[in-house]
């Protein structure tokens, strides 16, 4: 796994660990099952490797906590009830399928190639702004335009990301 998406998942995990929580007690039903799965999902993460990018981090996750939380029930006991089993195996999985995925790379590959059609400033200012999370503000600066001048060239990026996205969607 690379580095960026082990820290994503870690990151993902802690800003959202009491969402994790609340949705893995209320598929186990025991809050003290959901901490463990949580804590031995957060190791898991950590020893993950060759992991291609994930693009539902809370999905990823909950789908692991939920797998080691089966696991930790299975170990405990050599009789799970099957109700509990079942019930677990219910979570819907909401990992995008094989056409979703192929699908959103697809239009990944044509919003990047839109993107470098795009004169440089404006080019700057929309990945600054929206793939860097930089504040307007912070881009007029690094930029050395004026803010206004940032807010419009954000506004004619968006437009043309949309107009020609919408155009190839056709």
């Amino acid at each position: 796994m690379s580095d960026d998406v082990r820290l994503q998942l870690l990151d993902f995990l802690t800003r959202n660990y009491g969402d994790l929580r609340r949705r893995l007690t209320r598929y186990m039903r025991s809050p003290d099952l959901a901490d463990d799965a949580l804590h031995d999902t957060w190791l898991r993460v950590h020893r993950l490797e060759n992991q291609t990018p994930v693009l539902n981090p809370r999905g990823f996750l909950l789908r692991m906590s939920v797998n080691i939380a089966i696991n930790n029930l299975r170990s405990q006991s050599s009789a799970v009830p099957r109700s509990e089993v079942d019930a677990l195996l219910e979570v819907v999985d909401p990992m995008p399928g094989p056409e979703q995925t192929v699908a959103a790379r697809s239009e990944m590959k044509a919003l990047l190639e839109i993107i470098q059609r795009m004169p440089q400033r404006r080019r700057d200012v929309l990945l600054l702004v929206r793939w860097e999370g930089m504040t307007q503000k912070d881009v007029a600066k690094r930029l050395g335009v004026s803010l206004r001048t940032v807010e419009l060239e954000l506004k004619l990026a968006n437009d043309y990301c949309a107009a020609r996205m919408a155009r190839s969607n056709k």
